[in-house]
């Protein structure tokens, strides 16, 4: 199990985003004057931030090789000597701790479990905190949507996209985007009828308004809105079915043709 040297105290851990270049999320983790930094590719963003404290960075934790997720780590590094954990498979050098399925992280006195869910790159993975309920997933699930295919195939992704969805409904998601309210819209074309997809356009429309963050969501939501989510759903199939002129039975393929959809749209 990979710890770092923070001893916990029974401060409450807040989570806060720090906006990055046009819709980045960088998830900050902070107790007690120390933090932690999801996915930070705009060191100054997070320098910033952390002078506001100030906070002592104590770690990195990465979810995937994208520059606009691993950009800052370099300077972040010179600056304040984090330890910076990420995938065991990852192409991306920089990273002290590898980790893989099942394995743990100690930050802040809080235990992260690693959930592998590659897809959007072959390398991602996703971070559990199950004391504050937060799933911290990079590009994988969005808002209302999923990351695009990049690496992994479809089958891949699905199967990653499943085992978030068995995770427990209060799950907070933290996802690295702003995307909601583009894949709103995708969702309403898939599923213009959904009432709950209905409220949620209504509350991303006025959360945006007044230039707040839609996320975190939580993985109850997420059920019952985000059609990458519901590839079962009659209403998700048929309206698959509508655009290929054909039904597809299988939920890998109506998930294929839903994110092919969705790149398009």
């Amino acid at each position: 199990m990979a710890q770092s040297a923070y001893t916990r105290s029974e401060a409450e851990l807040q989570i806060t985003p720090i906006s990055a270049f046009q819709d980045n999320y960088i998830w900050l983790l902070e107790r007690d004057n120390h933090g932690v930094v999801v996915d930070p590719g705009d060191a100054q963003a997070v320098l910033r931030t952390l002078a506001q404290g100030p906070i002592k960075l104590d770690a990195i934790l990465l979810t995937h090789h994208h520059p606009d997720h691993v950009g800052g780590v370099a300077e972040l590094v010179a600056v304040c000597a984090p330890k910076v954990y990420g995938p065991a498979n990852s192409p991306f050098k920089a990273i002290d701790v590898r980790l893989r399925e099942g394995d743990r992280a100690q930050v802040l006195g809080e235990e992260l479990s690693v959930l592998e869910v590659p897809g959007h790159t072959l390398d991602h993975i996703a971070y559990w905190c199950p004391a504050q309920e937060a799933l911290f997933c990079g590009d994988t699930l969005f808002a209302c949507g999923c990351g695009r295919l990049f690496e992994g195939s479809a089958a891949q992704m699905l199967a990653s996209l499943n085992k978030i969805a068995r995770m427990p409904e209060k799950t907070r998601v933290y996802c690295a985007h702003e995307y909601t309210a583009a894949n709103i819209r995708f969702a309403l074309a898939v599923e213009p009828h959904n009432a709950q997809l209905l409220a949620r356009a209504q509350a991303c429309a006025t959360a945006r308004s007044r230039r707040e963050p839609t996320v975190p969501s939580t993985l109850a939501l997420e059920k019952a809105t985000n059609p990458f989510l519901r590839c079962a759903q009659t209403t998700v199939r048929e309206a698959v079915a509508t655009r290929r002129g054909t039904a597809l039975e299988d939920d890998i393929a109506v998930f294929a043709a839903l994110r092919s959809w969705k790149d398009v749209y």
